[in-house]
C-alpha cells in the first residue's frame, strides 16, 4: 500500500504528456467519445483495450490532430490541441495501416518518408529495419509482404525518427508469437528510454504484460482498470 501510494505522488507530481480531459466526439447525432479522461506518462506505457467500434482509434485520431473534440480538451506537452493547428508534432504513430508504396522495398519506403525531414542516414534505418525483424537489403516488394512483415514496417515507420511520444492503434496485428514477443521486448527498450506509448490492443496479454497503466474502453466510455 505504502508502495502504491508513493508510485501515485510521485505522478502527481509530474505533468503528463498527453492529458485528455473530458473528450466528447459526435459524428453526426453518435456520441463516440463520452466524458473521456486520460493522462499518460513519460517513461510509460499507457494500453487500452477494447472492441472494434468502442471508440479507441477515435481517440486516438483526436490526440493525433486527425479530428477535432466536440467538447472537452486535449493537451500534448502542456499544449491544447486547437482546432485548425497542425497535427501531432514529435510523435511516431500506427493508426490503421499506413499507405505503403507497393512496388518498392520495405527500405525504398522507409528512405523516402524518413528524408522529408531528415538527412539520409542509411546505417540507422538499417538499424530500425533489423530491430523490428526485417532485412534491409531485401528488394522484395511490399505489395508482396505479408501481414505481419507490413506491420512490423509500419512499426518500423513508427519508431524511425526517435519520437518521444508513441500512439499504437493494434501494433500487435498480423504478427506471429515470436513476432509480438520480438516487439514487446522494442516496446519495453523504448519506455526505458523514456519515450511517452500509448497503445491499444484487442489482445489483453499484450495490455497485461507490457502497460503501467490499464483502460477499457467500450461505447466510447473510458475506465481505468488498473
Amino acid at each position: 500500500m505504502v508502495e502504491n501510494t508513493d508510485q501515485k505522488m510521485e505522478q502527481e507530481s509530474r505533468q503528463p504528456v498527453i492529458r485528455v480531459q473530458k473528450a466528447e466526439k459526435y459524428f453526426g447525432k453518435q456520441k463516440v467519445l463520452s466524458d473521456v479522461n486520460l493522462d499518460c506518462y513519460a517513461g510509460e506505457i499507457t494500453g487500452i483495450v477494447g472492441h472494434n467500434g468502442s471508440g479507441k482509434t477515435v481517440l486516438f485520431k483526436c490526440i493525433c490532430g486527425y479530428f477535432y473534440l466536440d467538447a472537452g480538451m486535449i493537451q500534448v506537452n502542456g499544449k491544447e490541441m486547437n482546432k485548425g493547428q497542425d497535427m501531432l508534432q514529435n510523435a511516431g504513430v500506427i493508426i490503421e495501416e499506413p499507405a505503403f508504396m507497393g512496388n518498392s522495398s520495405g527500405m525504398r519506403n522507409l528512405e523516402c518518408l524518413y528524408c522529408i525531414r531528415h538527412a539520409y542516414d542509411r546505417e540507422h534505418l538499417e538499424a530500425v529495419m533489423m530491430k523490428v525483424g526485417l532485412d534491409p537489403k531485401s528488394k522484395k516488394r511490399v505489395k508482396n509482404y505479408s501481414m505481419g512483415m507490413r506491420q512490423r514496417l509500419a512499426i518500423a515507420q513508427a519508431i524511425m525518427e526517435d519520437q518521444e511520444i508513441l500512439i499504437l492503434d493494434e501494433p500487435m496485428n498480423g504478427l506471429d508469437k515470436n513476432g509480438v514477443a520480438e516487439m514487446r521486448e522494442v516496446f519495453q527498450e523504448l519506455k526505458q528510454r523514456g519515450k511517452t506509448i500509448l497503445l491499444a490492443s484487442h489482445n489483453k496479454e499484450d495490455i497485461d504484460v507490457l502497460c503501467d497503466h490499464v483502460y477499457e474502453m467500450e461505447m466510447g466510455v473510458l475506465r481505468p482498470v488498473r
